[in-house]
């Protein structure tokens, strides 16, 4: 009998849960109107957005009017960096961004795309556990800054930055503040008021709700330009049919994590801290990123003389599934952009592997995964 794979890669995306699939399925088949027409069966769909909007808004501490649905975060982050820029640079003349070294790709891309537009980009460093300062922030804003953008949380390390801190900086200056809480929501707890919150992306799948939806927060009255141009959709600013069961699922997605966070952040926790425990063991094994102040789930390792491509093949056939710091599935053989810029040597970043659990992995997967990480470290070393 085939032994069924350990998912470890839980950062990457999550199984959608059953009581979302279960809320989603309605919206395929009973209500399963057009939201933007006008008789019953599109007013139910309309229905259900709005209802899905205030569920999310109340989470954030936001207003419904605040939320704005996309397809992704990624497509969140273009919309927050472009859209602001753009509106910015037209209106008041700004042309000058900010963020870090270690964001997501979804935010360096878009930042290398404004820079061919005239913009220019500060690009804070780290220190060695990934974490950038407010003072480091306050420092770099000038008078033509339009925009900071600081992922709440790192996607492949687990370090949760200072956001509240950078955000009330960004509020004394009058600088707009985006982060990119798309690793962090529905695992953090997370208020838009209290963190200074100017606009926050977020994606469904990173918590158990289905792919292809996310959602821009945009505090109230805060317009970034309209990135797509279509029909009259959340309010004329984001045009395109709404995916009303991803909608829907998201939601449901949302309520759930808020009320199991705490429960699942020590589940998780526990596994995480009982893993590294076993593979620390393993000779110049390291530990990456803050280990105080990180993601409940995340594991980020090196093991110098691994290389981490065939680290993640030989543990696939080992039936274990989880990811590395060297970014193979793009055939890239370069390590983790994120690695190298907390100072990593080139060895120990391009033998990097991250393994993220999640609230279905068990204490008999977090046995096995030490098991096979330990042999097959030592058959690529030998």
């Amino acid at each position: 009998m085939t032994r069924k794979p350990i998912y470890a890669d839980n950062a990457a995306t999550t199984p959608v849960s059953e009581s979302v699939l279960n809320a989603m399925l309605p919206y395929y088949k009973e209500f399963y109107g057009n939201p933007s027409a006008i008789y019953k069966t599109g007013r139910e769909a309309h229905q259900a957005i709005e209802n899905a909007r205030k569920k999310i808004a109340d989470i954030i501490g936001a207003g419904p009017m605040d939320i704005y649905f996309t397809s992704c975060g990624t497509e969140a982050d273009n919309w927050a960096l472009k859209g602001t820029a753009r509106k910015l640079r037209a209106s008041e003349g700004k042309k000058h961004i900010i963020t870090t070294k270690i964001e997501h790709h979804a935010i360096l891309h878009s930042c290398e795309a404004l820079e061919r537009e005239g913009f220019e980009i500060t690009y804070l460093p780290v220190d060695e556990k990934g974490r950038v300062t407010a003072q480091q922030v306050k420092e770099a804003i000038r008078p033509d800054t339009a925009l900071v953008s600081v992922m709440y949380a790192n996607n492949e390390i687990g370090t949760i930055e200072p956001i509240a801190e950078i955000g009330k900086v960004c509020r004394e200056a009058g600088v707009l503040f985006h982060t990119d809480a798309v690793q962090a929501a529905g695992i953090l707890p997370i208020n838009v008021e209290e963190d200074c919150i100017d606009m926050m992306s977020v994606s469904a799948h990173k918590f158990n709700g289905p792919k292809g939806t996310g959602f821009l927060y945009c505090r109230r009255n805060l317009h970034p330009e309209t990135f797509m141009d279509g029909g009259a959709q959340e309010r004329g600013h984001r045009a395109g049919t709404e995916n009303v069961a991803g909608i829907v699922g998201m939601a449901q997605a949302f309520e759930d994590a808020a009320a199991g966070k705490a429960e699942w952040a020590e589940h998780e926790r526990k596994l995480r801290d009982y893993i590294q425990k076993g593979l620390e063991e393993i000779p110049d094994s390291q530990v990456n990123g803050d280990q105080d102040n990180r993601l409940p789930g995340t594991l980020n390792m090196s093991f110098p003389g691994v290389d981490g491509q065939s680290l993640l093949f030989s543990l696939d056939l080992k039936g274990v599934e989880a990811s590395s710091g060297s970014a193979c599935a793009s055939g890239s053989l370069d390590p983790s952009h994120v690695l190298m810029a907390i100072g990593l040597p080139y060895t120990m970043a391009h033998g990097s592997l991250r393994i993220t659990v999640g609230r279905y992995n068990t204490m008999e997967d977090a046995e096995y995964i030490i098991k096979a990480v330990k042999e097959v470290v030592a058959e690529l070393r030998g």
